[in-house]
């Protein structure tokens, strides 16, 4: 991964915005998939073109290839693991455990009830989204594990790896792709086949390397997708920070089992609070959870800083020291609004972290992806060039000019 103590480099979180005629081909991506085939290398070559112009450095596919399989961050796994299976809810049983605005919901039942909240936030309806203003509802059917956990998805990550490389080809960028994290895929769902959690988990670690391995054999960084390192305090609301540190001590065996033998240079690990549009006003802190993050076997952290509830903890390293040749890529701009963070806002930000850990171990970032959270594509692009000049503004208040 690179380094640079002459600039900040700038990335961002992953999810883009997608051309309308994309957009209407995975309406019905089953029927359309031939289309899609020749149209999704095309499209991930005009993303990087985009957000080269945009001034990024570490640039990826948009997330377009897992809207093509089943259209959301972590769905599209489904079509590449097998041992899931849908099967009817025992309505007997209590939950695995609680949704992701638990302590909001019991902080804030009148907001709840009133059905203003919605899992994205505030941008576009499109395909594999629920529509803003709905209050889900209790499944009927849900996924359960009932046998092993399988990797089946070589050829499609094939494809993803094939299409960015071939748009990355000959220009001076680094190239990423996201891969959903094991507790993401495993940690909410039944487990009716390996004797424990534990086991259930390893294997779920296991699964995931494959597609992890695939991106790092293609010289690619792999940005391995974990909100709930964060979030999972959410769905157990009566536990301690104690209980919460002692589930994420586990979470860091699991994690890094998945990456067990592949390069740390090649691995960027991602994490936030969630993107639903809520109060947030339970989010775990940052300073509780930040030395267990850095035990997870990466090279460089990317996470949510931007946003009202977190714009403050970059405080967190006045006294957590950066281990050695690791590099943070804070959110400089958010999801969470469509107001256009200010280039000088985002050079504060940028500033503030590198006044601790020093320049070259920081990059600029989002706070999650960002195509589908903001009112607009034109939005989302004009983000990620204030995220490109504030870094040039942050990297002349360093260098003192």
């Amino acid at each position: 991964m690179r380094r640079s103590s002459d600039r900040i480099l700038c990335t961002h979180g992953g999810n883009l915005p997608r051309a309308p005629e994309l957009d209407a081909l995975l309406v019905h991506a089953e029927e359309n998939r031939a289309a899609l085939n020749v149209q999704l290398p095309l499209a991930v070559k005009d993303a990087v073109e985009r957000q080269i112009a945009c001034g990024i450095d570490v640039v990826n596919d948009g997330e377009y290839i897992k809207a093509a399989n089943m259209g959301h961050y972590a769905n599209y796994i489904h079509a590449r693991i097998t041992g899931f299976a849908l099967v009817d809810r025992d309505p007997s049983l209590p939950p695995k455990r609680f949704g992701i605005a638990e302590r909001d919901r019991r902080e804030f039942p009148g907001y709840y009830a009133s059905g203003l909240w919605y899992a994205g936030s505030g941008g576009p309806v499109r395909p594999g989204f629920s529509t803003p203003g709905t209050v889900p509802k209790v499944p009927l059917r849900e996924l359960v594990c009932m046998g092993p956990l399988k990797y089946t998805g070589q050829e499609q990550i094939a494809k993803d790896v094939a299409a960015l490389k071939a748009a990355i080809r000959g220009r001076d960028v680094e190239g990423f792709i996201s891969a959903l994290g094991p507790l993401s895929l495993a940690a909410g769902l039944r487990n009716k086949h390996y004797r424990n959690e534990e086991d259930y988990m390893m294997a779920a670690a296991r699964a995931m390397r494959e597609e992890y391995k695939a991106v790092t054999d293609a010289g690619l960084i792999l940005q391995i997708d974990e909100p709930e390192f964060a979030t999972t305090w959410m769905f157990y609301p009566d536990w301690s920070v104690a209980d919460y540190r002692s589930y994420l001590e586990f979470a860091v065996e699991v994690i890094n089992h998945s990456i067990e033998g592949l390069p740390e240079e090649q691995i960027r690990f991602h994490t936030c609070w969630g993107s639903g549009h809520r109060p947030h006003s339970n989010d775990i802190e940052f300073k509780y959870i930040a030395d267990l993050l850095f035990r997870i076997k990466a090279q460089a952290y990317s996470f949510e800083a931007s946003n009202v509830r977190h714009a403050h903890e970059w405080r967190v390293f006045e006294k957590l020291k950066l281990p050695p040749g690791k590099i943070i890529v804070p959110g400089v701009v958010g999801h969470s609004t469509d107001l256009i963070e200010h280039p000088e806002l985002v050079a504060e930000r940028l500033v503030n972290y590198a006044n601790l850990v020093g320049m070259e171990n920081v990059q600029a970032g989002t706070d999650c992806g960002i195509g589908s959270r903001v009112g607009h594509a034109e939005v989302a692009w004009a983000k990620l060039k204030s995220i490109s000049t504030g870094a040039a503004i942050a990297t002349d208040m360093l260098k003192g000019k």
